[in-house]
């Protein structure tokens, strides 16, 4: 094992014979999100998949969790699909999932996220990443779909009318899902974070995070009464350098990014020893 990686999460989860793979599907969208359903459409006709997201929407949370309040579980109907509602947070719905609901998936899917997840700066916060990474946290190994959006107003509105770029998406999701069943989960790896763009003009590339996705700003108004209240807003990036994430995306391509819970920065070690132990 290379030093300092995380563990091989593959051994465990894909003994998977002469029956329907166990997939725990999930998202930070709310579990009435088209794009949560589209995924749903991509794996049911081939795996077992078992519904459980947030009630409401819950994007940005990251891997937030609720600790201070108790949760409760609801069923909602979609058709004849039952899904599983929490009141709570993506991570919530996994760990609910698997603790209370007694899932025992062979992957858990998150997605698929209206709106990339690319960078530093998205995947510390996504909470479509955030359920992912919950899960392999848990020793379950997680892949995240997100789809770009030229508009991010089109977040919040209804996503009946992106149906046709869901439709390439689903795509992605049944071949990117049905290789790491047949193949393994890559080694080393504890999340796979998956972006498609709006137009897929090109093919799959293997990408490493750029460092932003959005140039922050703060946007001030007044309220009736003459009170400021803030707005954290910022454009999207418009590219970023070869092989990351998001210059992926704008050329068109399918971007695949390995994610390790190992946050340690081990080319810093040496440095701080130098610092404190000589």
């Amino acid at each position: 094992m290379i030093s300092g990686s995380p563990p091989d999460t593959r051994a465990t989860h894909y003994s998977i014979v002469n029956r329907k793979p166990c997939i725990l599907l999930t998202n930070d969208d709310g579990v009435n999100s088209e794009g949560l359903w589209a995924a749903y459409d991509a794996l049911s006709g081939w795996a077992d998949v078992i519904v459980c997201a947030p009630a409401t929407q819950q994007s940005a949370v990251g891997r937030s969790l609720s600790i201070f309040e108790p949760l409760r579980v609801n069923t909602v109907n979609r058709g004849e699909i039952t899904a599983y509602a929490v009141g709570g947070k993506p991570t919530d719905s996994v760990i609910l999932a698997l603790f209370a609901l007694n899932v025992k998936p062979d992957l858990v899917v998150s997605g698929i996220n209206i709106g990339e997840n690319l960078s530093f700066e998205a995947i510390t916060t996504s909470g479509t990443v955030g359920a992912a990474l919950e899960a392999a946290n848990h020793g379950y190994p997680a892949v995240a779909f997100s789809l770009q959006i030229e508009d991010q107003k089109e977040k919040f509105e209804d996503a009946r009318h992106l149906a046709d770029r869901f439709s390439e998406s689903k795509g992605v999701v049944k071949e990117v899902i049905t290789r790491i069943l047949e193949k393994g989960f890559p080694s080393f790896t504890h999340v796979l974070n998956v972006n498609v763009p709006s137009v897929i003009t090109g093919g799959y590339e293997i990408t490493h995070l750029a460092e932003h996705l959005f140039v922050t700003g703060v946007e001030k108004r007044l309220d009736p009464r003459g009170k400021p209240y803030y707005w954290i807003n910022g454009p999207l990036v418009t590219d970023a350098p070869e092989g990351t994430d998001v210059h992926a995306i704008h050329k068109g391509n399918i971007s695949i990014t390995p994610i390790t819970l190992d946050c340690t920065a081990y080319s810093g070690s040496e440095e701080l020893r130098r610092m404190f132990l000589s």
